[in-house]
């Protein structure tokens, strides 16, 4: 989870720099402009050629602080296709809770409570999996191993 954490926070960068280029061009004057959901599949895309390109090179720099890989069932490097199977796999963290809680017009507090507890829920039912591995690396024919850190 230490690795999630950092991922998020490296995360922020890439959105800043990504929704400040789009609200840029796109000349958006303010945030509940009728663009945002054009915004929000702009980051979506923005993440997966992310995600893509550095599982793809067997991890992104959060992986390699923490020494994590990500490999296909047989040990080898994932390919581009892989890897974005894997990133649209890993949007079953948040996706069911959100599309469920969408029409019932419920207040922030109440998704973020609502979604942090189906997160807290996929992460539990990893336990339940044969090798111990989280749902969506087994939907994409992966899996996390630990690499040895690079010696200088």
């Amino acid at each position: 989870m230490a690795c999630w954490t950092y991922e998020g926070i490296l995360l922020f960068a890439v959105v800043f720099v990504a929704g400040w280029l789009f609200s840029t061009l796109g000349q958006m004057r303010e945030s509940m402009d009728a663009r945002r959901p054009l915004l929000q599949a702009f980051l979506f895309v923005i993440f997966g050629i992310y995600f893509a390109w550095f599982w793809a090179r067997g991890q992104t720099l959060a992986m390699k602080t923490w020494n994590i890989r990500v490999v296909d069932k047989a040990g080898h490097p994932i390919s581009q296709l892989r890897a974005l199977l894997r990133y649209l796999c890993c949007w079953l963290w948040f996706l069911p809770p959100l599309v469920v809680l969408a029409p019932l017009k419920l207040r922030a507090p109440e998704i973020a409570v609502l979604v942090l507890g189906w997160v807290a829920v996929w992460a539990v039912l990893s336990r339940f999996h044969p090798q111990r591995q989280f749902w969506h690396d087994a939907l994409a024919g992966t899996r996390l191993v630990h690499s040895a850190p690079l010696s200088r």
